[in-house]
């Protein structure tokens, strides 16, 4: 591997915390809005997640996000391959049913962070083994704002998948202000919390709330 890419996305992915996803269906104050907001907080990574646009609003929305999150916070497209590669966005988040990731590799190259969706211990190894630079593991919670995203694992699995593997571990789905703190104590190096976040009049006040739970949990 290139190792100048790998040392670079260590290195970025090490300073993460909250994890910002958007979902233009749940915000209230619009996608560009909830990125500015959560950047303008500290937020360092954003993941552009968009099932309803298309191809060339999403292009449009991924180009302006980019600039945003620019020399700020590493900036995913969910899925979308073609749309990461439009815009040069830093990398993609992939699911298990999506592309597989060596052929987003080939696609997009060493320098670029791919991160995939796990859902236990053994879908983590066969992750880190396929080269993916992240896990997002879950659903940790039951969540409402994926459909398909099957029953919550429970927060003591972090720690299985922490302990397995050597790549940053992501929790996603369900995840609230009132067990958020078990998230990172069990071990996840960030987390994801769509609704808290996007569903709120105030992006900023919430985005620096997780940021600075996280952060203290993490020296405690």
């Amino acid at each position: 591997m290139n190792q100048k890419g790998f040392s670079w996305k260590s290195s970025l992915l090490k300073e993460i915390d909250f994890y910002l996803v958007t979902d233009s269906g749940l915000s209230k104050k619009g996608t560009l809005s909830n990125v500015k907001d959560a950047v303008n907080s500290g937020c360092r990574i954003v993941q552009y997640r968009e099932k309803d646009k298309s191809t060339k609003e999403m292009v449009e929305e991924a180009s302006e996000i980019k600039r945003i999150c620019s020399g700020r916070a590493i900036f995913l497209v969910n899925d979308r391959i073609d749309v990461a590669l439009a815009v040069d966005a830093d990398g993609v988040h992939i699911g298990q049913d999506d592309m597989p990731v060596e052929t987003a590799r080939k696609l997009l190259g060493e320098d670029k962070i791919i991160g995939l969706s796990v859902n236990d211990r053994e879908e983590a190894i066969l992750a880190e083994k396929l080269g993916a630079d992240y896990v997002g593991l879950g659903p940790i919670f039951d969540t409402a704002t994926k459909k398909d995203a099957g029953e919550g694992i429970g927060s003591l699995k972090i720690r299985e998948v922490k302990d397995a593997i050597k790549l940053p571990v992501v929790a996603i789905g369900g995840i609230n202000k009132d067990n958020c703190e078990s998230v990172i104590q069990n071990g996840a190096d960030s987390l994801v919390s769509i609704s808290a976040v996007v569903c709120s009049d105030d992006v900023k006040r919430e985005t620096k709330y997780f940021i600075d739970m996280i952060r203290r949990n993490k020296k405690a």
